[in-house]
């Protein structure tokens, strides 16, 4: 209502002027003297001025109302635009609100601050869009090695906070990956390092053939994580793992010869010393070698020289070094009692070497093959071999015992006599066994025999040859120990009766002796009993492999060991307590006061 009244208002003081201006002209004109055709013409154009006026302005002011209009309609749009972008619901528009009862003018003042905040949110949005979009470029190219050209279209139109959480997962998710890739690309690039440095390769050379900023002299250049990189990695630890397999596997042979050459050569342990890092490293697997140069061609050339430079010195000393693995053979035969072949004998050797029609290292493999020959037959003779180490054993029992029964003093009380009497005891028992052992012994030689196909031969001997002739030559020196006993109760008989008749013993130095089937003799016609019966040297003895190889030895000239199976004859005839001298010695002084016998 007011601003009607103001417009009353001013038309009613417009029109006043209006016609007090009419008022004057027409004096004026009366003044002039104008006629009334020209009064009325000059009237109507002054009229239709003013509507001209009229109409322009209020064409004027309905321009001004619709570019208004419009200008509101336009802002609210963009309000709804804006809200909707930004996926704001929860505010009121001012244009919606009291829409009837504000002016144009007043409702474009009243949303105005709400654009201007509506539109740096957005402003603030697209930023925070902008800076997620390029960081997703960024690491998405980083992982495509650039290869693609991704460019993220920013939708103006959907800047909600939704889409902004989606576009937040989808960096961390490419983060992530980054940070996997990154890692994995260290880890290959470590092993990249280990592997060159165990090969003596250039690292840097290595590893920028596959991407340059792998060995990076600057810190601005990222490290690329492409899947090209990657694959390039790993197909270059690949590479560089097979070369390590084969690096290694020339060490091992090159070092395998080197051993080889130093055990014939008997390089002392000073020269050794300096192959000591890469002779301790070959007996390890090649996956767990780290050393730096270890496998690197220097390193290899340096062992394959000294292999060279040995094999050399092995050609000037060939000849030495037959003869030497030649002894060790013999000695090796020695040990073992096998005969050794006798196409390598020393002599022979020597002359075929003098005349060039062999070549040494052939001579030098047939001698040691011969060598693993003996060893391996060795082995399979081990459990006869120890069993023949037990009956010999038990064999210098028996001839100890025969050695202790024939000794006068063997009851007196002196240094050792206890120690002697048990260990006689002891012995009595294991010539029990030596029957059995015999026995037990021909049994496994024929089932060793029958599994070779061949016979076991001792020292040259056939060992059940050995141990038939023994068992023979036991059974009768049985016989013959039998006879003497029956003997030995005749001549008691005879004393007994000879103590009856005179009355008195008879003085055992006037004893009539007789001659024992081993070797003692007792005398029948002065009736004395010597008190130091003397070994007999007769071949009426018991054979074993001791007096086998000296029997046999024009036929083998290797039996000369440590445990020399020597040519003089062993006696290994049990004798008990009862025995030849102490029986005779007992009958005839178990009545003297002085007689060891008596309690």
């Amino acid at each position: 209502m007011l601003e009607i009244g103001r417009s009353n208002s001013l038309f009613f003081r417009t029109n006043t002027t209006c016609n007090n201006l009419l008022r004057e002209l027409q004096q004026i004109w009366v003044e002039i003297g104008e006629s009334e055709a020209e009064k009325d013409k000059m009237l109507m154009e002054l009229e239709r001025e003013c509507l001209q006026i009229y109409q322009r302005k209020v064409d004027e002011a309905a321009n001004s109302k619709a570019r208004l209009h419009q200008s509101v309609a336009s802002i609210e749009a963009e309000v709804a635009s804006l809200m909707a972008a930004l996926g704001v619901l929860n505010i009121n528009s001012p244009i919606k609100v009291d829409r009837g009862s504000k002016s144009l003018k007043e409702k474009l003042a009243a949303v105005t601050p709400l654009v201007e905040d509506l539109r740096i949110q957005r402003e603030e949005r697209v930023k925070q869009f902008s800076d997620i979009k390029a960081q997703i470029e960024k690491i998405s190219g980083e992982i495509s090695g650039y290869s693609e050209n991704l460019n993220l279209t920013l939708q103006e139109q959907d800047l909600t906070l939704r889409k902004l959480n989606e576009y937040q997962t989808h960096l961390r998710t490419l983060q992530k990956d980054k940070s996997d890739r990154l890692n994995k690309v260290l880890g290959y690039v470590n092993e990249v390092h280990t592997l060159c440095g165990v090969l003596g390769v250039d690292f840097s050379q290595t590893v920028c053939e596959i991407h340059p900023s792998l060995h990076r002299t600057d810190k601005e250049q990222s490290t690329n994580i492409s899947d090209n990189t990657l694959e390039g990695l790993e197909q270059m630890i690949q590479k560089l793992k097979t070369e390590r397999r084969a690096r290694f596997q020339k060490l091992k042979d090159v070092v395998a010869s080197l051993f080889e050459l130093w055990n014939l050569m008997d390089t002392p342990q000073e020269e050794r010393t300096k192959f000591g890092r890469v002779t301790y490293f070959v007996r390890s697997s090649d996956s767990t070698i780290t050393e730096p140069e270890i496998l690197s061609t220097e390193t290899i050339e340096q062992v394959s020289a000294e292999v060279d430079s040995l094999s050399k010195l092995k050609a000037s000393k060939m000849k030495e070094l037959v003869m030497k693995r030649r002894s060790e053979l013999e000695d090796l035969c020695r040990l073992t009692h096998i005969q050794p072949d006798t196409s390598t004998s020393a002599e022979k050797s020597s002359a075929l070497i003098d005349s060039g029609l062999v070549d040494p290292s052939e001579l030098l493999a047939n001698i040691e093959a011969q060598i693993n020959k003996i060893k391996d037959e060795a082995q399979s003779r081990k459990d006869i071999m120890d069993r023949i180490d037990r009956w010999l054993s038990a064999c210098e029992e028996e001839n100890w015992l025969e050695e202790y029964n024939l000794d006068e003093n063997r009851y007196s009380a002196g240094r050792g006599g206890h120690v002697n009497l048990k260990r006689a005891e002891r012995a009595r028992v294991t010539i029990n066994k030596i029957p059995a052992m015999v026995d037990n012994l021909i049994k496994k030689t024929q089932v060793w025999e029958d599994e070779t196909h061949k016979s076991f031969l001792y020292d040259g001997v056939r060992l059940v040859n050995i141990l038939e002739d023994y068992k023979l030559t036991r059974k009768q020196q049985e016989e013959e120990k039998k006879r003497y006993r029956d003997q030995k109760k005749r001549q008691d008989l005879l004393l007994t009766q000879r103590e009856s008749i005179y009355g008195s013993k008879p003085s055992p130095r006037r004893s009539s002796s007789f001659r024992k089937p081993n070797g003692f003799s007792i005398s029948n016609g002065n009736g004395s009993v010597p008190p130091t019966p003397r070994r007999s040297s007769t071949p009426d003895v018991l054979l074993t492999p001791r007096s086998y190889s000296g029997h046999h030895h024009r036929q083998n000239g290797y039996f000369k060991e440590v445990r020399r199976l020597t040519s003089t004859p062993l006696n290994f005839v049990a004798i008990q307590k009862e025995d030849t001298v102490s029986t005779t010695y007992t009958s005839i002084y178990s009545s003297e006061p002085d007689s060891p016998l008596q309690g």
